[in-house]
């Protein structure tokens, strides 16, 4: 999976597991991509914060910090259709 890829997918299940408290299953993948993102893609100190519309992705890998920033209505789509599903939500 292309870096890229894999920091976004990180970064919209990481909203929802942190949204989402009890919900293993975000949880686990959001393990699943930052360990890919650590063993495949050399990314350590993974965060990230909202900033207004806009989440900023920041880490550390071999060539040293940085960042990346995503809109926040793409970051959170994943949060809003779980949250939309009643299945979800029981």
């Amino acid at each position: 999976m292309k870096r890229e890829d894999a920091l976004i997918n990180w970064l919209q299940i990481q909203v929802v597991a942190d949204a989402r408290p009890t919900d293993q299953s975000a949880h686990s993948t959001a393990a699943f991509f930052h360990q890919l993102l650590q063993e495949d893609h050399l990314c350590r100190e993974l965060g990230y914060k909202k900033e207004g519309g806009w989440y900023v992705l920041f880490g550390l890998s071999d060539s040293g910090p940085w960042e990346s920033r995503y809109p926040a209505e793409m970051v959170e789509s994943l949060l809003m259709a779980i949250e939309s599903e009643p299945r979800f939500n029981q």
